[in-house]
């Protein structure tokens, strides 16, 4: 009898344990895509607790300047991007076809922005504002806001609203994270296909937790390219038309979906060989640059340079035709 009571005891405290490390409801827990340990965004997902908190924090600051974060806490950010990303996706999906459900504002020529997307952001700022109150948040549809960690989280709550007002199926949530030493986690969802692009700094990219990579094309003159029309400036519309004819002439093919996000994700599966769009913001590329990179792609600006966050122009493609790509649109497009 005492053995059994001494049982009944211990199973007890296991249960106690269990429910102390649960994940609250509004994190959800990624399931698993395939065998033990695999997950549906190529990561781990790592329990939240106050003292795993502690013990992250601990190790950041301690950690010499230029050093790279352990295995865990990149998937701790990553993990927390995914589930950013699927908050986002939940409220679009709530107004999916219900175009006279939510109000439609113009806040310049051609670019819209809708319930939806203040919704989606909300939802996607208040997850990181509950785990990482000192972080800092760039974010389409709000003023940015500062934090004394050095972390920075970009976020895009819907790239392509217009396709979403016009019930076109293309668009994406796009959660990117960049440390003092660059992007450091980011995740791409498009919902409608319910396709997670995911990568971590040195971790390499996956789309619904398989590993993927650029394609493998060597010539322009037979590559896939897509792009995006510069609707926010259209001063600069005349050389931009200048390097889409250059390039229409160079390639196999050009196309234009109207998502951003989902064009550098794109670029890292190998569905395009290159891209290339101007007068972007922060928010529209952080992530996805990430995703290109670790897939084993080029992404600079116009000039060949790293200053696409800056600058809001960028071209992302394959390690061999990115060259070709630069060199027509540094002829077509003068520096500014």
């Amino acid at each position: 009898m005492a053995r059994r009571a001494r049982s009944r005891v211990a199973a007890a405290r296991r249960k106690g344990r269990a429910r102390r490390g649960r994940l609250p409801v509004r994190w959800p827990r990624s399931t698993p895509a395939g065998g033990k340990g695999s997950q549906e965004h190529g990561a781990r997902v790592v329990r939240l607790t106050a003292a795993r908190r502690r013990a992250i924090e601990r190790t950041r600051m301690s950690r010499p300047s230029g050093e790279p974060a352990s295995r865990t806490t990149v998937d701790f950010h990553l993990s927390a991007a995914v589930a950013c990303a699927r908050a986002g996706a939940r409220v679009i999906l709530d107004y999916w076809g219900k175009r006279g459900a939510y109000s439609i504002q113009e806040k310049g020529r051609n670019d819209f922005v809708t319930t939806v997307d203040r919704r989606a952001e909300e939802a996607i700022v208040a997850l990181i504002r509950e785990r990482f109150p000192d972080h800092a948040i760039m974010a389409e549809e709000s003023s940015p806001t500062g934090g004394p960690s050095g972390f920075r989280w970009y976020i895009d709550p819907l790239d392509g609203t217009t396709n979403f007002i016009h019930g076109y199926p293309l668009f994406s949530v796009s959660v990117g994270l960049a440390d003092p030493q660059g992007m450091r986690a980011a995740a791409v969802y498009d919902p409608i296909r319910d396709e997670m692009f995911t990568a971590t700094r040195g971790g390499g990219a996956f789309l619904n937790g398989r590993p993927i990579k650029v394609s493998p094309a060597e010539k322009l003159s037979k590559s896939l390219l897509v792009t995006g029309f510069p609707f926010r400036s259209l001063d600069r519309l005349d050389p931009y038309l200048a390097s889409f004819r250059s390039l229409i002439l160079a390639s196999s093919g050009i196309r234009r979906d109207g998502s951003a996000a989902l064009d550098l994700a794109y670029i890292a599966c190998g569905r395009y060989d290159g891209f290339w769009e101007m007068s972007l913001s922060p928010w529209d590329v952080a992530a996805g640059s990430l995703l290109v990179r670790e897939a084993g792609g080029v992404v600079t600006d116009f000039q060949g340079r790293e200053d696409y966050l800056e600058s809001g122009d960028i071209i992302a493609a394959t390690l061999n035709v990115h060259p070709a790509m630069l060199r027509i649109v540094r002829e077509s497009i003068p520096k500014i």
